[in-house]
């Protein structure tokens, strides 16, 4: 067991409404273009930063930030139509996933 390897990349994302059966990560779209994206991070302290800057609904949601294994990230943003980033504490895109 000491010696098992992890091939997995993990990535951290907002989550709104965590630990309940509605708990959905938190994507955008640009007005201008009409993408649809997923902000991801390297990690939580990142994702929280950024998070405090980033636009929020108007209802009273919850959010959080999860740990999240990188082919799963890719398999529902895909699902949802939504191009994923991984991005810094400013918003800033450092590369694309998928």
């Amino acid at each position: 067991m000491d010696n098992m390897e992890i091939t997995e990349n993990w990535y951290y994302v907002i989550i709104r409404n965590p630990d309940t059966p509605y708990s959905e990560f938190v994507g955008f779209s640009d007005d201008t273009s009409g993408e649809k994206f997923l902000p991801v991070f390297k990690n939580k302290q990142d994702a929280k930063a950024c998070f405090a800057k980033l636009p929020k609904d108007v209802f009273k949601e919850k959010y959080d930030v999860h740990a999240v294994i990188e082919g799963d990230i890719i398999t529902t943003a895909s699902e949802q139509g939504h191009d994923v980033y991984v991005v810094d504490e400013t918003g800033r895109i450092l590369n694309q996933l998928g």
